[in-house]
């Protein structure tokens, strides 16, 4: 089944028992859909005639955010996928030495597999961000506070898939691989440097 079909309490149960999967990159990947849903709410509040000069603006915003929407749900997915194939492949026969040479290597292609989903959710966190800030100006006053709390969930997404891509990264014998995932990571810095200025701008707003 789906995450995205799963009733929240069954989720959370799967998430907390003792089994590999669902664990931090599909979380990570939740966050950054919760902050696309969040711009989306937003978004759909700033319209109509009091909102008519961004017009424009504002639906483009809603067209990507819920786009980004549904990658980060299928993010959430493929993390689920991919590290089951991990888990799988560290079950594979070690006996011999053919077969420990056999189980390494696939280990490590299942290691590279694992990783990408998270690195393309750091991805994804960054495109929220973007988004809102671009809300922050123009967005409904009323709910301002959302643009704020979908910066913090993109924040939490770059943070987590971060960590995520750097275990991964550990097992990872592919250089080429290694180079584009660190590449990739090295964006959260940025991505939660700016969600931080995001929230800041919310406050001040809050406080004028």
């Amino acid at each position: 089944m789906a995450i995205s079909d799963e009733k929240l309490g069954d989720f959370l149960d799967r998430l907390a028992d003792r089994v590999p999967v669902p664990g931090g990159g599909a979380t990570a990947a939740l966050h950054a859909a919760q902050g696309a849903a969040l711009l989306g709410m937003v978004a759909r509040y700033t319209t109509g005639e009091k909102y008519a000069e961004h017009s424009e603006t504002i639906g483009r915003i809603i067209t990507e955010v819920d786009e980004l929407r549904g990658i980060a749900l299928r993010l959430a997915d493929a993390d689920a996928d991919a590290f089951t194939a991990v888990a799988e492949a560290y079950g594979l026969p070690k006996s011999t030495d053919e077969e420990k040479a056999a189980r390494s290597a696939i280990i490590g292609q299942a290691l590279v597999g694992a990783a990408w989903p998270p690195a393309q959710v750091i991805s994804i966190a960054g495109m929220v961000v973007d988004l809102a800030q671009a809300l922050v100006e123009i967005g409904n006053p009323n709910v301002i506070s959302d643009v704020a709390a979908a910066a913090e969930s993109a924040r939490a997404a770059a943070a987590t898939a971060r960590v995520n891509v750097e275990i991964n990264l550990a097992g990872v014998t592919d250089e080429q691989a290694s180079l584009e995932m660190i590449a990739e990571t090295g964006k959260a810095d940025a991505i939660i440097a700016l969600a931080e200025q995001v929230t800041a701008a919310v406050r001040e707003q809050i406080r004028a």
